[in-house]
């Protein structure tokens, strides 16, 4: 009888394609004997539904745990994988630091990466993971931005494994040459995030169906209309759907993209990471130009792909072949898949002390001396303590900008009623503010007369 495992890894998760990204990792780690449990902090803005679950893994259901359970669970642990966002992976890291100085035990071995590939904040994003033992890199642009960023402020970079995404396989198959016969479009929640981009997309997408009526057309939507990702979707494609005339041969599916790769000859998509999944198996792949190059669409990234097609060229299937500098930035032909190299590298980081791994450097910086300082701050502000001083500061210099601003109005408003107004008018308007004045001193005194009063009786002598 197998004896049960030594090591123990806590995966945190939040939704499906955190959890897709972390059991993949989780079976790498599997294979190196360590006994993994997947983690949902209740704390968090979470959501994974049945269905999510029995896509990536039926009889492996993720536990909730609160933050203050989770902490103590984390520190348990001989490996914690931050399968959750930037922000949350980067107040968390900070909390778990704090917590095990506070009551003396060592750091897991941590490890980070990004679940698809990294379309915007691509800084901020490395900067919430830099204190990590391990953090996963995709790509090697993206390596040589973050050790740019890092040698630029002091940071380590002994923790920056090239691994490429986990989705990859260890080698690209060669592109397929057979007749297309079925298209998916990959849909994202976010990209775009107008209703008339999207109607676009759509409408344009069935143009290409009917264009090609022999060809079966995929609409592939990155969720259910009753389910939720990290990237809230404002109209499901179903509702958009609905108010269109649509060809017999395109159709909406829900299926993973990976158990369709086997069956699919052409991917659209506009900026999703499962353009590269597809790339590697070889699958013709294009990314949606239609709507130009922009941030907000997240392809500016794909600018030397040579895969940027509008639907006219794809219509008349240009659809090209990828740029080779491009495929060596993500395809990366190692010996080994890159959740192996992951499992491997945090297999081997458990055997060294503590003092000696990655993220101890990287705590003693500066820079994370800087986040914990900022946290203590906002915290004694939020309780009402010292910084409540300076948040008092900050709401007296409002108030004297409103008061400098209204004054600024009124200026503005009687300049215009000089130009706007008739004299007469304007002078009996003056009458009524004087006299009304003088109504609330019984003396008659106006008030620059009561101030003279003052300084010439009660004014002390030398």
């Amino acid at each position: 009888m197998d004896s049960a495992p030594q090591r123990r890894a806590t995966l945190l998760v939040a939704y499906d394609s955190q959890y897709k990204w972390a059991r993949q990792i989780g079976r790498a780690l599997e294979r190196q004997d360590v006994g993994v449990t997947y983690v949902i902090c209740s704390d968090f803005r979470h959501s994974i539904s049945d269905a999510q679950i029995g896509e990536v893994a039926p009889h492996e259901v993720p536990v909730l745990r609160d933050r203050d359970e989770l902490l103590d669970d984390l520190l348990d642990s001989d490996i914690v994988v931050f399968g959750i966002q930037g922000p949350l992976t980067s107040n968390l890291t900070a909390e778990l630091v704090q917590h095990a100085q506070r009551t003396g035990r060592d750091l897991p071995v941590t490890v980070t990466g990004w679940v698809g590939v990294i379309i915007e904040k691509i800084v901020a994003g490395y900067l919430e993971r830099f204190t990590s033992d391990v953090v996963a890199v995709n790509s090697r642009a993206d390596l040589r931005t973050f050790e740019a960023t890092a040698n630029s402020l002091g940071l380590p970079t002994d923790n920056l494994l090239l691994s490429g995404l986990p989705l990859l396989s260890a080698h690209r198959l060669p592109l397929r040459e057979n007749p297309i016969k079925t298209v998916m479009f990959a849909d994202q929640p976010t990209v775009p995030k107008t209703l008339a981009e999207r109607t676009y997309l759509y409408q344009r997408l069935a143009d290409y169906a009917r264009a090609h009526p022999d060809r079966r057309v995929i609409l592939k939507p990155r969720h259910r209309p009753d389910e939720d990702t990290f990237h809230r979707m404002s109209k499901h494609p179903e509702i958009l759907l609905e108010g269109m005339e649509l060809p017999s041969n395109l159709e909406v599916d829900y299926t993973p993209v990976s158990d369709m790769l086997n069956e699919i000859d052409l991917m659209l998509t506009v900026s999703s990471t499962a353009a590269l999944e597809a790339l590697g198996h070889g699958i013709r792949t294009a990314f949606v130009l239609d709507l130009g190059i922009h941030e907000r669409l997240g392809n500016q990234i794909f600018t030397d792909s040579g895969l940027l097609r509008t639907f006219d060229q794809l219509i008349a299937d240009d659809v090209g072949e990828p740029a080779e500098g491009f495929v060596d930035d993500y395809f990366l032909e190692k010996t080994a898949a890159p959740v192996d190299l992951i499992a491997e590298r945090a297999s081997e980081l458990v055997g060294v002390p503590a003092a000696d791994r990655p993220s101890r450097s990287a705590i003693d910086t500066d820079y994370f001396a800087g986040v914990i300082a900022v946290r203590a701050f906002r915290e004694d502000q939020r309780r009402g303590g010292a910084a409540s001083g300076l948040k008092a500061g900050v709401q007296k210099a409002n108030k004297q900008i409103r008061v400098q601003f209204d004054n600024s109005l009124r200026s503005r408003a009687k300049a215009l009623a000089l130009v706007v107004l008739p004299v007469s008018w304007l002078d009996r308007t003056r009458r009524k503010v004087w006299n009304a004045k003088r109504s609330q001193h019984p003396t008659g005194q106006t008030k620059q007369a009561s101030a003279a009063r003052f300084s010439s009786t009660d004014k002390p002598t030398n």
